[in-house]
């Protein structure tokens, strides 16, 4: 059963995110000097904030009463105020869930906070305005920060793929397999979050504590909305509804951006880490997968991704290069022949016995394990 750390244990010793850590920090310091508090509502907490030093502090995003907003002002703390009005909080201090990004579902997908946010990116975009950006750059920074505490001394394989696969085809039920097979074997499963292989792909990690009736279950209700168009809302309600039935799924990670705003994040991540940009996003999902990369069949975005991967492999800049193997030999020597132009980069150096060609993807998982050693 793959497992992941809890979030908490990780993070950083002068960070607090939740009340309990608040709490404990007064009880044991007496002072919030030098803390930085992030997205933590304090209105309840007024007495210990009047009471408690805070100078050096800083408060990102955490609501609290005007009197003690003053006081850890006056003591030389920063007060990062909350800004309700977005629909998003730039100072988070967790990833997202599926039930927060998709809240407000049964209204259609363009009353949920995913698809607003990315109406205000289009907004924001437009304008040009640097004020907007800095949120973009604040909130992608705080998800990264969360991403890290999450998988602290996890072991971390990827799947990349096209969004263009559709449930209901043996495509589907193959990736979906490939993903309940490594996440059985103890890998944290991390896809780039969206739909077509990479939601088979946490599709199959969350599907891990189950067998085989309940995967064909699963596939024959999401091929009743085989793909994200021309409803969103479908696509997504379909897969609520096998989260529905299946309560007790297993965990993975979803990396998606709100800058492929048609491509909605997938529901089977148990852990979604959303950004604004793609390119942050982009290095930080393959920085992460520190067990390899799964690469199935996919167009422009897999391409790049194959190579984003094996530059930092060839020139060792991440230290030992991870393994990388790509699936469907046709797909990647004649329709887009990007193994032949891997082999000749990966010759006479390290990465040459980390790189593996696959015909099949039942194949994928024993040749991962190979190039692990």
């Amino acid at each position: 059963m793959q497992t992941m750390p809890a979030h908490a244990a990780h993070h950083d010793d002068h960070e607090i995110e939740t009340l309990e850590e608040f709490d404990a920090v007064v009880s044991a310091r007496g002072s919030l000097a030098g803390f930085r508090v992030q997205a933590v509502d304090l209105t309840d907490r007024t007495r210990e904030l009047l009471t408690t030093g805070a100078a050096g502090a800083v408060f990102l995003g955490c609501p609290m009463r005007e009197d003690a907003a003053a006081k850890v002002r006056a003591e030389g703390a920063l007060v990062f105020p909350p800004l309700p009005d977005l629909p998003f909080d730039p100072y988070r201090g967790h990833v997202y869930t599926p039930d927060e990004l998709f809240a407000s579902l049964a209204d259609g997908y363009e009353a949920t906070p995913d698809a607003r946010a990315y109406a205000w990116l289009q907004r924001t975009k437009a304008d040009r305005d640097v004020y907007a950006s800095t949120l973009r750059a604040l909130h992608d920074d705080a998800v990264s920060d969360a991403l890290d505490e999450l998988l602290s001394g996890a072991r971390v394989v990827g799947v990349m793929g096209g969004h263009a696969m559709r449930r209901g085809t043996t495509e589907y039920e193959g990736a979906a397999r490939l993903g309940r097979e490594l996440a059985r074997t103890g890998l944290t499963v991390a896809t780039g979050g969206g739909p077509g292989a990479m939601e088979a792909a946490n599709l199959g990690a969350y599907l891990a504590p189950y067998g085989d009736e309940e995967l064909g279950d699963a596939l024959r209700l999401l091929a009743k909305a085989p793909g994200f168009t021309p409803s969103v809302t479908d696509w997504a309600a379909a897969a609520f509804e096998v989260r529905e039935r299946l309560p007790r799924g297993g965990r993975s990670v979803g990396i998606p951006t709100w800058f492929y705003g048609h491509e909605p994040p997938n529901p089977f991540a148990s852990h979604i880490a959303k950004y604004f940009s793609n390119a942050t996003r982009e290095d930080g999902l393959l920085a992460r997968c520190t067990a390899g990369v799964v690469f199935l069949p996919g167009a422009a975005g897999t391409v790049q991704e194959v190579f984003d991967n094996a530059t930092p492999n060839y020139y060792e800049s991440r230290g030992e290069p991870t393994p990388m193997v790509l699936v469907n030999r046709a797909h990647w020597t004649e329709r887009l022949p990007v193994w032949p132009l891997l082999q000749s980069l990966a010759r006479e150096r390290s990465m040459e016995a980390r790189i593996a060609l696959v015909d099949r993807i039942e194949e994928a998982p024993e040749a991962l394990k190979r190039l692990l050693g």
